[in-house]
Parts: structure tokens; C-alpha cells; sequence
């Protein structure tokens, strides 16, 4: 590596996660600030979340009978 052209190196960058969690790893910043890790990510606790607000699903599921019920009619 030639010298005085890469960035410093932190061997223990503080990394800290939104829900707490800190972790120490090597990066070329010394603190890094994350929205989510492992420890509150739905895809590695198992806790997902289903947000239907205001019944969109429903909204969507009645939206694609009536197309699918136009489409048969105009067909006949």
C-alpha cells in the first residue's frame, strides 16, 4: 500500500443501531450511526410485522375482483 493516500483504518468503529444495540468492527469512520441490525431486523428475530392500515389489502382484493368480474362480462 503506498502511505498518506487511504483513509484511517478504526480497528473497533463504533457502530450504533437505533433499537441500542452497539457493535465495535474495523471501518474508516469511527462512529456510524444505523437504523437497523440483526438484533431488531423482522427477517432475523422471526417478528415480522404486518401493517394494513386503513384495510388496503381489503381495498386491493375488492379492486382486482370487480376488474376480473369486467373483464368477464365485456368478454360475453
Amino acid at each position: 500500500m503506498k502511505t498518506e493516500i487511504h483513509p484511517k483504518y478504526f480497528e473497533k468503529a463504533k457502530i450504533t443501531c437505533a433499537c441500542g444495540a452497539v457493535f465495535h468492527i474495523g471501518s474508516t469512520k469511527e462512529n456510524v450511526q444505523v437504523e437497523i441490525c440483526s438484533q431488531c431486523h423482522p427477517f432475523y428475530t422471526g417478528n415480522e410485522k404486518v401493517l394494513d392500515t386503513a384495510g388496503m389489502v381489503d381495498k386491493f382484493r375488492s379492486r382486482a375482483a370487480k376488474a376480473v368480474t369486467k373483464k368477464t362480462s365485456k368478454g360475453k
